[in-house]
């Protein structure tokens, strides 16, 4: 059904950092995801099973930035956590215009769903994130999963889709975390370009659909436990990310949310991987929390 083959496998820290290809059914292509199992659920005698978090990477990444520069499979495997991470956009669609800038088609796919006649039968991360994906994975590693239990985290341009997957889908994630999100991209360059190339200027009333601080203001649902962790000398925080916004949206709307401002650090992966641990362990908290 999803062609599904194991491309690397490599012991690391008390489990497996594994990467495997599919094809997409929503994106029309093969795509890769790591995967990260701690190796007690590997034991032939385990009986244990595990939370998932999805972590979705930013603009010009593949699955192998996060896998590669964060560390973060220590603390999974410390605190007993899957986690799956996708590529950030389809593949070698040979789309015109997909390949000429770094933070528009390739590497860039903005976890949104497509409605331009160009790029709507393959850039479709939204529907690819929450539905495809989550399906697969517990489809083939599900004697390994806590049925129902996720979360999802994000970078930047992840962040982003971390923050629009909860909320547009209430419940389906028990939390809700981000490194330097973008919150706002109805009102930032990097949300305008990508906006009018996926979704067209034409449905710019349909732009809100994606924007996180948009969707947290209507927000109904379970709880929803927001974490965010961003730099303070994130040179991008003010013209790009838009936090403030996002923040002050969950306060107006009484949506809890913890917010970590963190002097000294600016966007990159030595801020990611410095403060994994604690977001990590945030998540895991409530993974494993029975409320």
């Amino acid at each position: 059904m999803y062609d599904l083959r194991e491309e690397s496998s490599s012991k690391c820290w008390g489990g497996y950092q594994k990467v495997y290809s599919h094809f997409s059914k929503e994106l029309n292509c093969r795509m890769n995801f790591g995967i990260y199992l701690p190796e007690f659920l590997l034991n032939s005698n385990n009986k244990e099973k595990a939370p998932v978090l999805y972590y979705l990477s930013g603009l010009t990444c593949t699955e192998q930035n996060f896998i590669i520069k964060s560390g973060f499979q220590r603390y999974a495997s410390e605190l007993k956590l899957i986690v799956v991470n996708p590529d950030t956009s389809p593949r070698g669609c040979n789309i015109e215009g997909e390949d000429t800038d770094w933070d528009f088609g390739t590497g860039a796919g903005f976890y949104v769903d497509s409605l331009t006649e160009k790029f709507k039968n393959n850039y479709r991360m939204y529907s690819y994130v929450t539905k495809e994906l989550i399906q697969l994975v517990e489809d083939n590693f599900g004697d390994f999963i806590i049925k129902g239990c996720r979360a999802i985290s994000g970078h930047s341009m992840g962040g982003h889709g971390a923050l629009i997957s909860a909320l547009k889908n209430p419940g389906l994630f028990k939390c809700a975390a981000a490194f330097a999100p973008i919150s706002n991209p109805i009102n930032c360059l990097w949300g305008k370009k990508c906006f009018s190339g996926y979704l067209g200027e034409e449905n710019k009333n349909l732009w809100a659909n994606y924007d996180a601080s948009e969707l947290v203001a209507k927000y109904k649902g379970p709880d929803l436990k927001i974490r965010i962790d961003q730099g303070a000398d994130d040179p991008y925080l003010n013209d790009q990310l838009k936090v403030d916004n996002f923040v002050k949206a969950c306060q107006k709307s009484n949506v809890p949310i913890n917010y970590y401002l963190h002097e000294g650090f600016d966007h990159g992966y030595f801020f990611v991987s410095t403060f994994i641990p604690d977001h990590f362990s945030h998540i895991s908290k409530i993974l494993y929390s029975k409320n």
